[in-house]
């Protein structure tokens, strides 16, 4: 898709999933590199686009980090599509993400580091299973 090209909300859930994965790898040379912080701040970003990817799905669009977390949740962990513990380790990646980007004194470690980008794959690989199931049911 080239930039300014519009697509479908399929290829707007393809472009976003790239994008979650592209930042899982950038989490990951980061981690390597002793740069705890912004491992933390990518594997976050990871999980917000694959979040991102399946409102693409439904044609929602939000301004907000808060709402679209918060409408996943309500709409997908609540409703146990996803699981509820995968609801509370995004809720935790997003407080890291935010200790890491705005708190001083916050001091990130590998061993958290390590854990945001395990949730960010675990996160990425079920999200694709479920984009790639919906998409076999819209285009059926």
């Amino acid at each position: 898709m080239k930039q300014h090209d519009e697509g479908n909300k399929s290829d707007l859930m393809k472009y976003r999933l790239e994008s979650a994965k592209s930042d899982l790898k950038a989490a990951k040379v980061l981690i390597e590199a002793k740069e705890y912080r912004a491992s933390n701040n990518r594997a976050y970003y990871a999980i917000f686009h694959a979040i991102s990817a399946i409102h693409a799905l439904d044609e929602k669009m939000y301004k907000k980090h808060k709402d679209a977390i918060g409408n996943f949740n309500k709409d997908y962990v609540k409703t146990e599509i996803f699981p509820r513990e995968m609801g509370k380790k995004i809720s935790r990646a997003e407080e890291i993400r935010h200790a890491s980007d705005y708190d001083d004194f916050y001091i990130a470690t590998r061993e958290k580091s390590q854990e945001q980008i395990e949730t960010a794959e675990e996160f990425i690989k079920i999200v694709e299973e479920y984009c790639n199931n919906r998409l076999e049911e819209i285009e059926q």
